[in-house]
């Protein structure tokens, strides 16, 4: 018996090691002993949430500290969650089983915009008030961050704080703060009053939202002077001196990215028009070789893990990736420990590299070239040729690859209908270099997989004013593009449009669509991401219960004056830039990347990484 279930339950639900705990170098600790408890929250089952970094990163980190005890939660899969609703089995963390309610504070990391009717289904399967405003102080602080917390508002009304930015010193701040709050016996205010004055912390309930009569937001405004008007993002300065775990939990189950995860650099230099990780990231901050080797070392060590992933935005950008994969490849062949290394740019692949990870496994090789032709890539920044891309193929197939994945977007701003064929056409050119390559040389049974995912307008980029295309037309460029392609050698993938125009929603949304997010949950919404568990007629009926009409939201271009939801989050890259990268866009002019010239961001007010180097 677990936390009230039985081996009954486990035995008759998928994947029971999904909430059993006990896995190896997970943290167990006396509660006796312990000051602050934390549940940390990825919104979706396990072995998505276990393949994340940054989950890993602060659990711990966060386990580090004496006075405290994060614990792993994540969201049951239906049939469990059915048999702890029919018992009244609350929602739990992993490590001692206790139920949610019991700990201090409750963390969600936010990292993409469909995990957020799981956000409300833990709040109210953890017995706790949906909303911030309910909660009294013998409930848990509920917190958030992550990518999609730069624009917090859509779920202004139900999270407590949010952590903007990085979270390895923020966090520590925080804990700190509560541990002072917890011995003085103060109100639960107070607490949200002091961490409102930790740079990156962002309290929802301390500002005031303010539309015009035609809908559009007219202003933020702090309730307080002594509340921030501008919340600026944390950033870690020196990776180098950083906490990183050097033993990571090993999951009894298979997981999604079930390897070692070293992480070379933050950020992007390469500032792609559409990327809001490439703008929110900045600057650019590596680790140095000697620090990334030695903590793979310990990492296989302490694990048994038989892979390492090499992460980052774009792998192929660290400035010393030949020294480190040559050092890193000697070391760990003699241990049949495999190096991936994702995120390659397709104009600096090059043989010797990819022989280096193919030494004791070769895995699939993926290129995202983003958009069909030259002119739409110059629009959208991505700096990469037709000549780069097959230029890499033929090298590749040279080496003996026979599989290689496209990645594009259709919907991208000023795309026509030439570009999305453009797609098919690089398809077929990526067929003729396999072909022109010697039999001999070249892998038997070419397989050539296409992917399109629909734009997204995001927060914090220079696209993030222009609409998303209709549910219609995406449909219908879908259906053009699949007419193109006639090869046997080329499979075309694409994302559900639907699914798309509700990211752009909530990318893009305010404080008011949290009354939506809370109906469309009431009415069975959760797993969004899941395609089976997608439910997009019920979303439509709760934006209509709630008056709202998501097209404002997803599918209307902004002004630049315009006062957008996020505008009171500083994230270092000054409007100013967005709005000249925008133009830029429009004429199609390339911006060099952060090492070839400073372009003025504004990134290099953070003093750290390649602004000052």
């Amino acid at each position: 018996m677990i936390n009230g279930i039985s081996d009954e339950i486990l035995l008759n639900v998928e994947k029971p090691s999904r909430y059993i705990g006990n896995e190896w170098n997970s943290v167990k600790k006396d509660l006796s002993n312990i000051k602050i408890r934390f549940a940390f929250c990825f919104p979706d089952v396990y072995e998505v949430g276990m393949s994340h970094l940054g989950m890993k990163i602060l659990y711990h980190l966060m386990n580090n500290r004496e006075d405290t005890y994060c614990e792993r939660v994540f969201m049951p899969w239906v049939d469990m969650e059915a048999k702890m609703r029919e018992k009244g089995i609350p929602l739990f963390a992993l490590e001692s089983q206790s139920p949610v309610g019991d700990f201090d504070i409750f963390g969600f990391t936010l990292q993409y915009e469909m995990s957020y009717t799981n956000i409300v289904n833990a709040i109210n399967l953890s017995g706790l008030p949906l909303f911030s405003r309910e909660r009294t102080k013998e409930h848990p602080f509920i917190c958030a961050g992550g990518p999609c917390a730069y624009n917090a508002e859509p779920l202004a009304d139900l999270i407590d704080f949010f952590v903007i930015g990085e979270g390895e010193e923020v966090l520590l701040e925080i804990l700190d703060v509560y541990s002072a709050w917890k011995d003085e016996n103060a109100s639960r205010e107070e607490f949200l009053e002091r961490i409102s004055r930790i740079e990156g912390v962002y309290v929802p309930s301390f500002y005031d939202v303010i539309y015009k009569q035609d809908g559009v937001l007219e202003k933020i405004v702090p309730k307080k002077n002594e509340y921030p008007e501008k919340i600026k993002k944390r950033i870690i300065k020196d990776l180098n001196n950083v906490f990183f775990p050097e033993n990571i939990i090993v999951p009894f189950t298979d997981i999604v990215h079930d390897r070692i995860m070293l992480e070379l650099f933050r950020g992007c230099t390469r500032g792609c028009r559409f990327c809001q990780a490439g703008f929110i990231y900045r600057p650019v901050r590596e680790r140095k070789t000697e620090r990334l080797t030695d903590l793979a070392k310990k990492l296989v060590d302490s694990s048994g893990y038989e892979e390492i992933s090499l992460t980052s935005l774009s792998t192929s950008d660290y400035t010393k990736l030949p020294e480190l994969t040559g050092e890193l490849i000697n070391e760990m062949e003699k241990k049949k420990v495999n190096l991936s290394l994702p995120s390659l740019r397709i104009d600096s692949f090059s043989l010797d590299l990819m022989e280096k990870a193919q030494k004791v496994r070769k895995s699939g090789l993926t290129f995202a070239p983003e958009a069909g032709t030259q002119r739409l890539r110059d629009v959208i920044n991505k700096g990469v040729t037709e000549e780069d891309l097959i230029n890499s193929a033929t090298l590749a197939f040279n080496g003996g690859w026979n599989g290689v994945k496209l990645y594009f977007m259709i919907g991208l701003p000023t795309e026509t209908i030439e570009d999305v064929e453009g797609i098919a056409d690089l398809g077929y050119k990526v067929v003729d270099a396999y072909m022109s390559v010697p039999k001999e040389k070249r892998g038997k049974g070419l397989n050539i997989t296409i992917s399109t995912s629909s734009f997204v307008p995001k927060p914090f980029t220079p696209f993030q004013w222009e609409p998303q295309d209709s549910i219609e037309m995406l449909r219908d460029k879908q259906k053009a593009l699949k007419n193109k392609i006639k090869s046997k050698f080329i499979s075309y993938n694409w994302h559900d449009s639907k699914l798309s125009l509700l990211e752009a929603v909530f990318a893009r949304g305010d404080r008011r669509l949290c009354q939506v997010l809370v109906r469309a949950w009431e009415k069975g919404c959760k797993f969004d991401a899941w395609g089976e568990h997608f439910k997009f007629n019920e979303w439509m009926e709760a934006f209509s219960e709630c008056g709202i009409d998501p097209h404002f939201y997803a599918n209307r271009k902004r002004n630049f004056d315009e006062v957008l939801p996020w505008d009171h989050i500083d994230i270092g890259v000054s409007k100013k830039f967005l709005i000249k990268e925008a133009e830029k866009a429009n004429a199609a002019e390339l911006t060099s990347n952060c090492r070839q010239s400073c372009s003025g961001c504004g990134a290099a007010a953070f003093e750290g990484g390649v602004c000052i180097e």
